[in-house]
């Protein structure tokens, strides 16, 4: 018996991967989480399979069903939004699984981050302007390591994605000026790839305003760099004509 932590992806159902779907076709035991989840992507469980949405269970609660599956030799599907590998609390359930014994596979997911930039249609990584992304989260009080603060990633330059920021925007975007500069592009990408999905571009200094004015919904990200308004850049080294091959 096998436990599956397969990503679902930013909300719409067909961006789930081919293998994460067909693992979810044959496993007769299935949690998900809610409103995270596309009610299509449900509809690619076996007749019969048992559903279990646990938005208002605890994880012990969770994972003792869990390891009831595991005591009946039955594989489980346990759906997470966007990837695994981000913000999905999948280390906690993982931890419980190593201690009983029990098998488990990731199966990943395309992240808010990927879908954000996709839906700007822009490229996080741009020659010469920034090769490097920086994924965090607003914090809340106490909730993030020593040293893990926006004004230290912002130091960086580094194009930087943060979660879960729609109640935190003019807290954010205060701590990122002074690094970033007050013209620095920024988005915020509100429900990326689902059908109520709000796009904002702007400025640093400007964006928070914005998305209140517009009224995005809560499950947003914020992009901020040079990179999401770049021109004038040289090519890859890929797509250079100055590049040189060897023999």
């Amino acid at each position: 018996m096998t436990v599956y932590f397969i990503g679902t992806g930013p909300g719409a159902a067909d961006l789930i991967t081919l293998r994460g779907r067909e693992i979810l076709s044959r496993c007769r035991v299935g949690f998900y989480p809610g409103s995270m989840t596309p009610v299509e992507l449900l509809a690619h469980c076996p007749t019969g399979a048992t559903r279990t949405d646990t938005a208002r269970m605890t994880l012990d609660e969770v994972m003792t069903q869990i390891l009831a599956a595991h005591a009946r030799g039955t594989d489980v599907v346990r759906l997470c939004s966007g990837d695994p590998s981000l913000y999905s609390t999948v280390a906690e359930q993982v931890r419980v699984l190593d201690r009983a014994g029990v098998p488990y596979e990731m199966v990943p997911g395309v992240s808010a981050f990927a879908a954000s930039a996709a839906v700007l249609g822009r490229e996080l990584t741009v020659p010469g302007v920034g090769q490097s992304l920086i994924i965090t989260r607003a914090a809340r009080p106490g909730s993030m390591p020593a040293g893990e603060t926006l004004a230290n990633f912002a130091r960086t330059g580094a194009t930087l994605a943060v979660y879960l920021v729609i109640n935190h925007l003019e807290d954010v975007a205060a701590q990122l000026l002074p690094h970033y500069g007050a013209h620095c592009p920024a988005a915020v990408v509100a429900a990326a790839t689902q059908p109520g999905q709000h796009i904002v571009r702007s400025t640093l200094t400007s964006i928070a305003a914005e998305v209140r004015a517009a009224g995005a919904g809560r499950l947003a990200t914020l992009l901020v760099g040079r990179a999401l308004q770049a021109h004038g850049f040289p090519d890859s080294v890929l797509h250079s004509t100055a590049r040189h091959w060897s023999a």
